[in-house]
């Protein structure tokens, strides 16, 4: 009997270890299978399982594929966590490694980082891990899976329910490969940790992860670090963001969000209430994106930890940050880093008000020398003073100088002119005085020819002018460039959130039955168009108003399409409106009940349904008639 298996065992080849051609990946297939009845082949398959052990197993596979074996992974075989970083496995290696671990029922980590396994290795180890449900955390980090490897990874998470902790840092994903993580993750609930770091996820990535955070239930730690989502990116994200409810620590650190994605954050952070831990280190924010972020930390009372560290910061974006503690009676920040700002004595010492009320809160900083930037007095001109004090007085300069000036030349001497000046109560100082005597006597002749100051009204409303048109050209660009990064934000929410609420158009109203509102991944620029060619003056703005708008019921006679008044079934297909809470902040899954009556559903159940039309005839008979019986009476008296 041990002749016959140890025969079994040498008879094994590369096919018959092959987890693809496996029926049951359990069990090792013999090479000369096809030949053999299926009860020798059960009764075959179950011998050399028996016999065979993980180690030799493994060994076994690894000579057939012509690799050498690590010894590291023989060693702490039947171990709960098996590292083995840097070994140079390669896809062969990974493969061998596949087959070993098929069965294995011991370990529960499994780190594989920087083994240039590329997407071959990874499709080997995703069809282990079809069968193997031992295994809770894994590490494929800088393995170069690129496009093929997301795909082999996200198929895997479709069917395998035992994996908690996921990190793909650092393998090339293009941005679109993002929506393979999407996909499975709104399935798979039992990933809560996973790393995405150090790849190319860049505008159309960022719409895809908000997708996938909007729809999962599950995740709670989530790594972006070091990818390129900048200002496209950061709004389509950050609309995922505020309708999760799960996310606790996120690190968005290196992604360029700007100010604009400052701005979108501080949306999102007011309706997300489960975030605990926020990294923003690095994201090019200054003291403008940090007091717009501010404004999303006052209604937030959840989140304990925010990184602002080598961000564009000065004394004054520092405090903006600690005077959001110190104004929000409710917020739970505990811990602020921004240690590369240099703070000034003001700050230290508000800090050390506010950790009299908060003892719990620590801030690190770079140190105290810092400075408020103020920017240099701007040096006024003689020549706009003078014009604005004889303006002030009604007085033309002829009258202010005649004294002087007796032939009326508008040429006087410099030395007149200068005591003329000093004597007067103009405001001047003396180096201003010498300025306008070296404008007027440009050639030095001793003889000033004040005519210059007559044009300076004219420079002077010209300069004017200039200086409105542009601030209000600065102005205008900001605030529709903010007005343009909310509208995207609006419409990116609009996507993610379930319709609870209604889009009733004058024609008829519309039921939106299938429940959840998935998220669409269109660009960025057709959302706001989208939304608002579908909504027109009768959508719910999720964004500043939970009221629905509806058409004027009153004035039926002017709409055909809603000449309704009393039919049982008006309101039946209207879905259940919006609570008091909104809707962003309960969640993406709060379906609509189908029991409930129709009644509880309209959001205008109380209005009374009469007949407005049937009451206005018998009116108009009365108010004839009486004209009618006036005129016979006045015939009568005639």
């Amino acid at each position: 009997m041990r002749a016959d298996e140890d025969t079994s065992v040498h008879s094994l080849s590369l096919d018959s270890l092959s987890l693809t051609d496996c029926e049951d990946p359990h069990n090792v297939i013999l090479e000369d299978e096809g030949d053999q009845e299926p009860d020798a082949r059960e009764s075959e398959l179950k011998l050399i399982r028996k016999d065979l052990s993980t180690e030799e197993l493994y060994l076994q596979a690894c000579k057939l594929l012509r690799v050498v074996p690590v010894r590291f992974f023989l060693r702490n075989l039947g171990s709960a966590s098996i590292n083995l970083n840097h070994h140079g496995l390669g896809p062969l290696g990974a493969k061998a490694l596949a087959i070993a671990l098929v069965t294995d029922m011991h370990t529960t980590t499994l780190e594989l980082a920087d083994n240039f396994l590329l997407a071959e290795g990874a499709r080997y180890l995703m069809e282990m891990l079809r069968a193997n449900f031992t295994i809770h955390n894994l590490d494929l980090s800088d393995n170069n899976l690129q496009s093929a490897g997301a795909e082999c990874v996200a198929k895997m998470l479709l069917e395998n329910i035992s994996i908690k902790s996921l990190k793909l840092s650092g393998n090339k994903f293009a941005e679109d490969d993002a929506k393979w993580f999407a996909d499975a993750l709104a399935s798979n609930y039992r990933v809560k940790e996973l790393d995405l770091s150090h790849n190319q996820f860049c505008g159309r990535g960022g719409e895809h992860l908000g997708q996938m955070i909007a729809n999962n239930d599950g995740l709670e730690v989530l790594d972006l670090s070091w990818n390129h989502l900048r200002m496209k990116g950061a709004v389509a994200f950050c609309a995922g963001l505020k309708v999760n409810t799960t996310l606790k620590h996120l690190d968005l650190s290196f992604n360029g969000f700007g100010n604009e994605g400052a701005l979108a954050l501080g949306e999102a952070l007011k309706f997300n209430n489960t975030l605990v831990h926020l990294d923003l280190n690095n994201n090019r924010i200054s003291d403008e994106g940090a007091s717009l972020l501010c404004k999303g930390l006052e209604a937030n009372d959840t989140l304990r930890v925010l990184q602002m560290a080598y961000n564009s910061l000065t004394v004054e974006g520092a405090l903006t940050l600690i005077n959001v503690v110190k104004n929000t009676p409710k917020t739970a920040i505990e811990e602020i880093n921004i240690c590369n700002v240099l703070v000034n004595e003001n700050f230290v010492q508000l800090l050390e008000l506010i950790c009299q009320e908060h003892p719990g809160l620590e801030v690190q900083y770079g140190g105290v020398g810092g400075f408020i930037a103020k920017k240099p007095r701007k040096r006024i001109d003689p020549m706009k003073v003078i014009q604005d004090y004889l303006d002030h007085r009604k007085l033309r300069l002829w009258d202010f100088f005649r004294n002087i000036d007796k032939d009326g030349t508008m040429r006087v001497p410099v030395v007149d002119f200068r005591k003329a000046v000093q004597q007067s109560s103009i405001p001047l100082e003396k180096f201003q005085i010498e300025e306008l005597i070296q404008r007027l006597d440009r050639d030095r002749t001793g003889i000033v020819d004040y005519r210059g100051l007559a044009d300076t009204r004219k420079q002077m409303m010209r300069d004017h002018r200039r200086q409105l048109r542009k601030v209000e050209s600065r102005q205008k660009k900001e605030k529709q460039k903010s007005d343009r990064i909310l509208k995207t934000f609006e419409s990116a929410v609009e996507a993610v959130t379930p319709r609870s609420s209604m889009i009733i158009s004058p024609g008829a109203a519309k039921e939106d039955s299938s429940g959840l509102q998935p998220f669409s991944a269109t660009p960025l620029s057709s959302w706001h168009h989208i939304i608002m060619s579908n909504s027109s003056r009768y959508s719910v703005n999720n964004m500043s108003s939970e009221h629905v708008h509806l058409p004027m019921i009153g004035n039926a006679s002017s709409s055909t399409g809603m000449r309704s008044y009393s039919q049982p079934n008006l309101f039946a297909s209207i879905p259940k409106p919006s609570s008091s809470k909104p809707a962003s902040a309960q969640g993406i899954h709060s379906r609509s009940n189908p029991s409930v009556s129709s009644s509880k559903l309209s959001p205008t159940a109380n209005l009374t349904r009469s007949r407005p039309a049937l009451n206005t005839e018998p009116n108009s008979k009365t108010k004839g008639k009486g004209k009618k019986k006036k005129t016979k009476k006045r015939n009568e008296k005639i």
